[in-house]
């Protein structure tokens, strides 16, 4: 299955709040989701809703998200958390969680279009794990920063959340901004409202040894 390219507030309307995929919220007076159907959901419809927010969130294709699924249950720990860990820990959500870029595709253009620097080299992929002490920059070229600046004069971001630092500095006699990766993110500070555990639930035939 794709990533999702279609009309973004059909998602948020049936699924709810998703940063990730857009910050336009939908008109005044419309319900954010769609109205429930009569009848109580089947604990099958509750875990693939909770899958759908984190892929469409995240901006993940479905065989994306098995993937990463896979490789949070190899490593220690609770599956859950570090599956949460790996996504934010992506570069093109860290692009999005520094406000950097206004939302998960916009960053992701940017790293495509090979406008982002990772501790001085251009990184070109998305998906490319940060770690700790990882330095991110724009490229020293006017369109690079100029579209970072847009972002972050423009876009309402909530607080930097404290794994991550954003720095003004003077370069050339210009202002640019660095991002600071300080640590892995803690569980608390995920924005998106989501319960891990059902994702790892609806995956488990899937993901058995």
């Amino acid at each position: 299955m794709s990533r999702y390219r279609g009309p973004r507030f059909k998602k948020i309307r049936r699924l709810g709040a998703l940063p990730g995929l857009t910050n336009k919220s939908p008109k005044a007076g419309s319900d954010l989701r769609n109205q429930p159907r009569s009848g109580k959901k089947s604990g099958y419809s509750i875990r693939l809703e909770e899958k759908q927010k984190l892929r469409f969130h995240y901006g993940l294709t479905e065989r994306q998200l098995l993937n990463y699924v896979r490789i949070a249950r190899k490593v220690k720990g609770p599956t859950g958390p570090v599956l949460l860990q790996l996504l934010e820990m992506r570069l093109d959500n860290i692009l999005f969680r520094l406000g950097m870029a206004s939302t998960i595709p916009a960053a992701r253009q940017l790293v495509n279009h090979r406008h982002i620097l990772v501790n001085g080299r251009i990184v070109d992929i998305p998906s490319y794990r940060c770690k700790p002490r990882d330095i991110i920059t724009p490229k020293d070229e006017q369109k690079s920063r100029t579209l970072i600046q847009n972002s972050l004069n423009s876009s309402p971001h909530e607080e930097v959340p404290k794994h991550l630092t954003l720095q003004p500095f003077q370069y050339k006699g210009l202002v640019k901004y660095k991002g600071l990766v300080n640590q892995i993110i803690d569980r608390k500070w995920v924005s998106l409202e989501i319960d891990e555990t059902i994702v790892i639930e609806y995956y488990s035939r899937q993901t058995k040894p």
